[in-house]
């Protein structure tokens, strides 16, 4: 899987893939289930399994040797339209249906939608986000299926604004998958069949097995969880210490938005995943037999359980931050992280760029938090300034971290960052992000992080005369248009403290 990564990253073309490196690739068994994976992306990893069970149930009987799907579809497996998830299905010779699965999943810098970048940050409905993609084919029998690639892109309400740069990104894709086949046919010639599938099945014990001892020294716990806009997050945990399991109930929590901080399923189960996951204290993969002691209860038509057609692009970015501090808020183990990705895009009809801007991390009752980190739910790189400044007509003004933004207690939590970029020509500039009013939490007395903050200095003199700048505040979600030498200028939440 590490290997596969690798190659994505070394054959894609947009700065998303290969300098944020927001990408996740995966190994998963013949019935769908994951079985191993990249230090990639934690939102992606724990919900891809979904879209490749969602592939076999769609096409499982018509999968042929040198086959790729894709799928973006938040509602069967995926978390939001910019992610797309190419599928490879890996054949032994003589066997007519799939051993195993290898998956890839892209941020695709535009798949459409309302605002470059696709990430808009006032969608009401899932069509403005995007091209939803549901088990096309991209390649049939080793033939790239280009002509109706290119249809597909365009085939949309608002379509892909880019479709070069996402052929050659998917073409990466492809090869990374291909480099996971290659890894596996040659193990499998190498040990056999049966050895091969009786250690996926050994790695997954293990993985349940120590979820099972973690569970076992936990506390139960119920969490409130406030976000800006009046939506909350309710969950309660419960144990069973005879059978080292435990429940999660999110009963309780806001109903389906007509905002997009709607998360699908997919991505609840994500997060759940990631937290107990980091509960081990064990060099494990994070795969499906750590969901095996977990029992999750989530709502149908909550906002973590949305029905077609809720707009989901904040749900994945935004939301999972809020149920992965709520889980850790709830056993009492972490105060918040910033709690929020700060999702950051610009761009024209002739480019897009999308960033998430890392902040403070939570203290816990052992530990300080962490400046100027990427927490939880993402696990990507910024842009180099070089290479920003290179591919795109804008100036890193400023990048530092923001002194005292973490919350105080017996252990600090992480200070927040702030990131200033400076226009060079007219464009459109967004920013989706959360914890701008409410603040991190912190726990056992700690005090919270301080609120991030999101506003334009406008240029309305010349550049010799800094005093005419005017500066506008704006909320967790903002779409404005730049004019040139105008600067967004971002801070991002501190962590909370602890005791």
């Amino acid at each position: 899987a590490e290997e596969m990564g690798i190659t994505l990253q070394n054959t894609s073309y947009s700065v998303n893939i290969k300098e944020r490196l927001d990408f996740s690739c995966a190994i998963f068994d013949r019935s769908g289930e994951l079985v191993a994976n990249a230090p990639h992306i934690p939102v992606h990893l724990g919900s891809m399994s979904e879209s490749v069970t969602s592939l076999i149930q769609a096409c499982g009987n018509t999968l042929q040797p040198g086959d790729v799907y894709i799928s973006n579809n938040p509602y069967n497996g995926g978390t939001h339209l910019p992610d797309i998830t190419a599928i490879t299905p890996i054949f032994l010779p003589d066997l007519p249906t799939p051993v195993f699965y290898v998956a890839s999943r892209g941020h695709h810098a535009d798949i459409g939608g309302i605002t470059p970048g696709s990430m808009p940050p006032h969608s009401t409905s899932i069509e403005q986000e995007g091209l939803l993609i549901d088990n096309f084919q991209l390649v049939a029998g080793g033939r790239f299926r280009l002509a109706e690639v290119l249809a597909l892109l365009a085939d949309a309400i608002y379509p892909a604004r880019n479709p070069q740069q996402n052929i050659a990104d998917l073409q990466a894709q492809i090869a990374a998958n291909e480099r996971g086949v290659q890894a596996l046919l040659a193990m499998v010639e190498k040990y056999g069949l049966a050895t091969v599938e009786a250690y996926m099945q050994h790695v997954r014990d293990n993985a349940e097995e120590s979820v099972r001892q973690a569970i076992s020294v936990l506390n139960p716990g119920t969490f409130t969880y406030l976000m800006d806009d009046g939506c909350q997050i309710q969950v309660e945990i419960a144990i069973d210490r005879s059978t080292r399991s435990a429940t999660i109930d999110f009963t309780g929590t806001s109903p389906q938005q007509h905002t997009n901080l709607n998360a699908p399923l997919a991505i609840c189960k994500a997060v759940v995943l990631y937290v107990f996951r980091t509960l081990v204290d064990d060099d494990i993969p994070l795969n499906a037999g750590c969901l095996k002691p977990l029992h999750i209860i989530v709502p149908t038509g909550s906002m973590l359980h949305p029905q077609f057609p809720a707009a989901v692009v904040a749900g994945n970015v935004e939301t999972s931050q809020a149920i992965a501090n709520a889980l850790y808020g709830a056993l009492g183990i972490m105060a918040a992280a910033q709690g929020t990705m700060n999702n950051f895009t610009f761009g024209t009809d002739r480019y897009q760029y999308y960033e998430t801007i890392c902040g403070g991390s939570g203290a816990g009752a052992t530990f300080h938090g962490t400046d100027a980190v990427q927490t939880h739910m993402t696990n990507s790189r910024l842009t180099d300034p070089e290479v920003l400044e290179l591919r795109f007509p804008v100036l890193l003004e400023s990048f530092r971290i923001r002194a005292n933004s973490g919350g105080s207690g017996k252990y600090s939590g992480g200070n927040g960052v702030t990131r200033r970029i400076r226009c060079l020509e007219a464009m459109k500039m967004g920013i989706l992000s959360g914890h701008r009013s409410i603040p991190p939490f912190g726990l056992a007395g700690g005090a919270p992080g301080a609120v991030g903050r999101n506003q334009i200095e406008r240029q309305d003199g010349s550049l010799a005369e800094p005093l005419h700048r005017r500066i506008e505040s704006l909320g967790s979600k903002a779409e404005v248009e730049m004019n040139v030498n105008d600067i967004f200028s971002i801070d991002t939440p501190g962590g909370g403290g602890f005791g």
